[in-house]
């Protein structure tokens, strides 16, 4: 499905997508600063404006595009715009840091095999969007954090890593999906930068990093 060497002299170039306030960004772009990370963000791009990811990045100096469904004609022509977008900046990898917008065929065929996105629980279970409130339904004990690739399924792209959160019975989704969010967080930013330094193959379903 994909294949990608190991980072020689220039560091891996990552195109990070945003939605909201870019916290995983954040973390990619503080880690980036030290250049044993392997990885350099070269640019970000969102669904919407005025977000605070965006000024994340305009703060870093780290160029940024947005590109808003509502502004095209159907999902089709966002999508191959959005394709041309993040290949303007020529990435190894790109990162869905929190961007809530399902990427369509052109993208795929483009970057395939190369789009790393985060999920807030243990895939193949509870996928879509209410992860954190469906394993809380189900009187789930442990749930967690996935870091996949991206394919046209609905989180249903090659793990690369998972790790455990436990769910303590007094739980509310939003105390839940915080203590997720700060282990997704590290998930990220060690996987990006691991995938960077070393190169990784896909074959089926496994992930290989050397």
């Amino acid at each position: 499905m994909g294949a990608f060497p190991p980072s020689t002299s220039p560091p891996a170039r990552l195109v990070v997508l945003v939605s909201g306030s870019g916290t995983n960004l954040q973390a990619l772009l503080d880690a980036a600063e030290d250049p044993a990370y392997g990885a350099a963000v070269v640019a970000v791009g969102a669904d919407r404006p005025g977000i605070t990811g965006l000024e994340r990045a305009e703060r870093a100096g780290v160029p940024t595009f947005v590109r808003r469904v509502q502004d095209f004609a159907d999902r089709v022509e966002w999508d191959r715009s959005l394709t041309g977008a993040v290949a303007e900046h020529r990435p190894d990898l790109v990162v869905s840091a929190g961007f809530m917008k399902i990427v369509g065929k052109e993208f795929l065929a483009r970057f395939g095999g190369r789009v790393v996105n985060t999920h807030p629980a243990l895939l193949p279970s509870f996928p879509g969007a209410h992860g954190v409130r469906d394993a809380l339904a189900y009187g789930a004990k442990v749930t967690g954090c996935t870091v996949h690739f991206v394919d046209d399924g609905v989180d249903t792209g090659p793990i690369i890593a998972q790790h455990v959160v436990d769910i303590h019975e007094d739980d509310t989704e939003e105390a839940l999906h915080e203590r997720i969010k700060t282990v997704e967080r590290e998930a990220l930013v060690h996987v990006v930068g691991r995938l960077a330094r070393e190169g990784y193959r896909i074959e089926g379903r496994r992930v290989l990093v050397p």
